[in-house]
């Protein structure tokens, strides 16, 4: 307290300035239109710039639970595509048209499970991502991972929490592929240099294909949906020992941003599997 008093009495003068000024400042905008007008604005951009920026530090720390909440919705929308269904043909011939049976049924084909992404390589032969996703929660090895842009890769082993993801950027990586807009299916792999772009082989020539045409996924997949985007034309050339095109793809998913990522399931996948074994035995 002593201290307090020697300060006050140190510098009086100057503290009795300054209480004088705000007096008059209140005064003056109290008492006077224009100047009260002009402190109102002062004051409201003051308050409205402090707003804002502590309104961006609130919503940098939601972030977090807003990309959950996105992750969940994408999953579910992804979930409610036409692409994931299929429809077995129910066609029928009847002899006598006073009996009607209505036998069509819609199947879910596909699944998409929301998983973060843990880790992720880009820089070597064999590149392999991490998700946060295991066999607790319906992940098994050989199904699909694709992103919100385009395809990842292939589940190639999972613990019960996690689950390990071969890359489209790994030299063992083969996907069917066919060209959006209808035909000439092929085969993309990954030559082991770039990370942004993969090579799309075995494409007949009697395609017109040019730069700029959107490469998807082949209706004939068993793993992914078809038409799920994986890159775009960048370079039309031959491959001379086929005779075919040699087509250099840039990759729709960046591979150095994964974040988040979609387990795909395929429902049907053990009935298919079923009829392949049951083929072989014959």
């Amino acid at each position: 307290m002593r201290n307090v008093f020697l300060f006050i009495r140190r510098y009086f003068n100057l503290v009795f300035f300054l209480a004088l000024q705000v007096v008059a400042l209140m005064i003056l905008f109290r008492f006077n239109k224009f100047h009260e007008s002009v402190f109102d604005e002062f004051s409201n951009e003051i308050t409205g710039s402090v707003n804002s920026r502590f309104n961006s530090v609130e919503n940098y720390f939601a972030l977090k639970k807003e990309n959950e909440a996105l992750r969940q919705q994408n999953a579910e929308l992804l979930n409610k595509l036409k692409a994931d269904f299929s429809w077995p043909d129910s066609s029928q011939q009847f002899i006598s048209d006073t009996i009607r049976i209505d036998s069509l049924e819609q199947y879910r084909k596909f699944l998409f499970l929301p998983a973060k992404v843990i880790s992720n390589s880009v820089n070597t032969q064999q590149n392999y991502l991490m998700l946060q996703r295991g066999s607790a929660q319906g992940v098994t090895p050989n199904m699909a991972v694709v992103g919100p842009s385009g395809i990842i890769g292939t589940v190639v082993n999972v613990s019960k929490n996690m689950s390990v993801v071969m890359s489209l950027l790994h030299r063992q990586s083969k996907v069917v592929a066919v060209m959006k807009k209808g035909s000439g299916f092929g085969e993309i792999s990954w030559e082991g240099s770039n990370p942004h772009f993969v090579t799309l082989m075995k494409v007949p020539k009697t395609v017109q294909i040019q730069k700029g045409d959107t490469v998807v996924t082949s209706q004939f997949s068993d793993k992914y949906p078809p038409g799920y985007v994986i890159g775009i034309v960048e370079e039309v050339g031959n491959d001379e020992s086929s005779g075919s095109y040699k087509l250099k793809v840039k990759t729709a998913t960046d591979f150095f941003r994964i974040q988040n990522a979609f387990v795909v399931k395929n429902l049907q996948r053990e009935e298919l599997e079923a009829l392949e074994k049951s083929i072989k035995k014959n």
